[in-house]
């Protein structure tokens, strides 16, 4: 059975404005995770359509990981291994699909909606009614919950930051009832590895590491908040541009770095992340 999770992350931003802090969160901690021969590989980006969503922006990434990874799993991965992330970005509404490249049955599919609410809404990604039967529903804090020690930075903790342009923060506990303006990422996670004796484990594992993701991401976001507000899209779009360059550079420095055809890879390879 697909072990499907609802996360609701509330921000104390708009939806109009976390449009440009996802997006400038992404590219710099893309960059900031990346190191030569691993990290985050841009394959592709461009501008996509949708019949019912309109215009958005499709990108595909090779996420190289393997050194991160627990013994278990890397006892049965090779060296050449990444994450196929494929993305469409229909502000306010994404759909982000991760497989792998050496395990098929490995199937990852995030649907996400914003909203300017605190999380209220109980069926946001309209699931079906065999859907909301299995679904599990949990409000990370991006202030207050326990926090992976390895990726903490005092200036990027909200219970300490305070936006000079903005005025908002430090977070104080019950924010999420009090602060304006608010908004909420709504996300919906589907988790597949349909291998025997190993199945839910991995899947275990999947979210927590994808709730992990979601905390570390917003929160930069949000600490981050006075390098990016004011920004336009045009203006974000090409920071983004800049970064993915940088990145992709760092990612290839080991020579051979796999391509679209993903082969060869000279480096040991660590994970990092798309979060949005």
């Amino acid at each position: 059975m697909v072990l499907t999770k609802e996360y609701r992350v509330c921000m104390p931003l708009t939806v109009e404005e976390y449009k440009i802090g996802q997006l400038y969160m992404i590219a710099r901690h893309s960059l900031e995770q990346s190191e030569e021969g691993e990290g985050v590989e841009v394959v592709e980006n461009r501008p996509c359509e949708d019949a019912v969503h309109g215009k958005g922006q499709y990108t595909e990434k090779h996420i190289h990981l393997s050194s991160r990874l627990p013994y278990w799993v890397q006892a049965i991965c090779p060296r050449v291994f990444y994450v196929i992330e494929k993305s469409w970005n229909y502000y306010p509404y994404t759909l982000t699909e991760y497989t792998c490249s050496f395990i098929p049955k490995l199937h990852v599919l995030i649907k996400t909606k914003y909203e300017d609410n605190n999380g209220t809404t109980e069926n946001c990604l309209d699931l079906t009614e065999e859907e909301l039967k299995v679904r599990s529903v949990d409000h990370p804090d991006i202030a207050f919950d326990e926090f992976n020690a390895k990726h903490y930075k005092r200036e990027e903790d909200p219970k300490f930051f305070k936006s000079e342009k903005t005025g908002r923060g430090p977070l104080i506990e019950g924010w999420r009832e009090t602060d304006k303006p608010i908004m909420c990422s709504y996300k919906v996670v589907h988790a597949s590895f349909e291998v025997w004796g190993l199945q839910t484990k991995v899947e275990d594992f999947i979210q927590r590491g994808i709730r992990d993701i979601l905390l570390l991401g917003h929160r930069q976001a949000f600490a981050w908040l006075d390098e990016w507000y004011g920004m336009t899209l045009e203006d974000v779009r090409d920071y983004e541009r800049k970064k993915q360059a940088e990145t992709n550079e760092k990612v290839q420095a080991a020579g051979d770095a796999p391509t679209q055809s993903g082969s060869g890879s000279n480096g040991r390879n660590t994970p990092t992340q798309d979060v949005d």
